[in-house]
């Protein structure tokens, strides 16, 4: 009988970072097995760049330890970094120099010959669909363009380990479709990738487990369909006509279901856990006999929006302004 006992690719426990007396980071632990996509889920300001950069030897944790395929970020932070490819928020790259002359220093500084780091250039910028705008200077580049240069730099060397912080962000929807299809490719090619991602379906489409974050800790932990399911079997969504009745709407669905509705007065919605969908047509005629119109209803089955929304009590630009 064979007993896989390599060690998991990132496991860490209880990390904390503190910047000016607050805590970023406030006992975050992780445990992401080899050859999977794990999602970290939350808004801007809820800790995901300052973990990822803890776990990424880029920030000397205050606090909690972490280790990358069995190695210790802080003790062994050189033998990390070789297991690890970091791909930003912003692109790392050079808008002077053109796509081929940007993949050649990074190549070059991690070793590469002269020759070997022309290769390995022209194999990333065909692997990423660049090869026509190779010889293009990066100021002339959509932002599609960059992130995908951005991406084939942390893959030079083939690290067997990712961090993308928010690949996505900014991009046009058939661009975050195509950074999805070659997140997913490089996953079936023995990559393990650790996402970080404001966007609920990003995560619901991508990860096979999920860590929801807030404010410096993770909230909760699982698959996409276990997260669902902690919220309820199906989703009730409801939009009044008068805004000015959310409150009493909302007292009356709390206690009609048994459960806690969250309201969002700016667009006059309640959603709400609903464990039985027959319920929903009772609902209605109570909210009719107190005067109360509504809009429209949808009964569904709850996306990642109802479980961060149910766990936290807001939704995500709630949370980002609140950190703004």
């Amino acid at each position: 009988m064979n007993i896989n006992t390599s060690p998991p690719a990132i496991e860490a426990v209880g990390l904390v970072k503190t910047f000016g007396g607050q805590r970023a980071v406030d006992g975050v632990s992780l445990t992401v097995p080899t050859g999977s996509v794990y999602g970290v889920l939350g808004p801007n300001g809820a800790g995901k760049t300052t973990t990822v950069r803890m776990l990424a030897t880029l920030l000397r944790p205050d606090g909690g330890k972490a280790r990358i395929f069995g190695r210790d970020v802080v003790r062994e932070s050189a033998a990390v970094r070789s297991l690890v490819g970091v791909t930003g928020q912003y692109a790392s790259v050079d808008e002077d120099l053109t796509a081929t002359e940007n993949l050649v220093i990074f190549s070059r500084l991690l070793g590469l010959s002269r020759r070997d780091a022309t290769r390995r250039a022209a194999e990333l910028l065909e692997e990423f669909a660049l090869t026509e705008a190779a010889s293009k200077p990066l100021k002339e580049f959509s932002g599609g363009m960059r992130r995908r240069l951005d991406l084939a730099a942390s893959l030079i060397a083939r690290p067997p380990l990712l961090f993308l912080d928010e690949p996505t962000t900014g991009l046009d929807p058939r661009t975050r479709a195509q950074m999805w299809d070659t997140i997913r490719q490089l996953v079936a090619e023995g990559s393990t990738v650790l996402l970080t991602t404001q966007y609920l379906d990003e995560a619901d489409q991508l990860a096979d487990r999920i860590a929801v974050i807030d404010r410096g800790r993770v909230i909760a932990d699982g698959t996409a369909d276990e997260l669902k399911a902690s919220v309820g079997v199906s989703a009730l969504q409801l939009t009044l006509a008068d805004r000015d009745q959310i409150e009493q709407a909302r007292t009356v669905i709390s206690s009609a279901l048994g459960v806690e509705a969250t309201a969002t007065p700016e667009s006059g919605r309640i959603t709400a856990p609903l464990s039985d969908p027959s319920i929903a047509a009772d609902l209605l005629l109570q909210l009719r006999d107190r005067s109360i119109a509504v809009d429209e209803i949808t009964v569904s089955r709850p996306s990642l929006d109802e479980v961060f929304l149910t766990i936290t009590g807001h939704d995500t630009a709630e949370s980002e302004r609140s950190v703004a």
